[in-house]
């Protein structure tokens, strides 16, 4: 599962959890990019805090694992890359799903060697309630998966934004990435 993960939600564990089940995974790997080229002239937490907070996130879910895959490379992270690691790194003796939001496999064709990267994995994009699904089915039917996660418009966009406002996130995220956006001052939290 890749993702800025800025911060993780209950949004992505929801989502990694259903994955996992419906698709008879043996377990699921988050990949925290170290450089989205996507999000070049937006301003993202460090890559240690983004993984850091995903290993708080997944602690107690013995399926769930995290990579530094891409926070060990050098410049932009690339998916074509990371799934090529992946599959040297398993001897190419396994079948790789790439878990990813649908709105971000909307851009598939201008993510990097995607015609190539296609042939490699099977791809499951995940919706949020009130997603509109018809541009997904146009464009990217015959090689993606959609899989709808029930009642859970959860964004990492919101959860930031609230916190600038010194809004509750309780329910949203984990309470322990909770503290640990409040110890490191992540997203310009207000003291109260």
């Amino acid at each position: 599962m890749g993702g800025v993960f800025d911060p993780i939600h209950y949004g992505h564990l929801f989502a990694a959890e259903e994955a996992r089940i419906n698709y008879n995974l043996e377990k699921v790997i988050f990949v925290p990019c170290n450089q989205p080229i996507h999000k070049i002239n937006k301003i993202i937490s460090h890559a240690e805090h983004r993984y850091s907070m995903v290993l708080l996130a997944i602690k107690n879910n013995p399926f769930f694992k995290v990579s530094k895959i891409e926070l060990l490379r050098k410049g932009f992270s690339y998916s074509i890359d990371t799934i090529k690691e992946m599959m040297k790194k398993y001897n190419n003796n396994v079948k790789i799903f790439f878990i990813t939001g649908a709105d971000a496999f909307l851009e598939f064709d201008t993510w990097f060697k995607s015609d190539e990267l296609i042939k490699l994995c099977e791809f499951v994009a995940t919706t949020r309630p009130g997603y509109d699904l018809s541009r997904m089915d146009r464009k990217f039917k015959n090689i993606v998966n959609i899989m709808k996660i029930p009642a859970l418009a959860i964004s990492s966009t919101n959860i930031r934004n609230r916190m600038k406002e010194n809004k509750s996130v309780k329910y949203l995220l984990p309470d322990n990435v909770i503290e640990y956006i409040k110890k490191n001052n992540l997203y310009q939290l207000k003291k109260n």
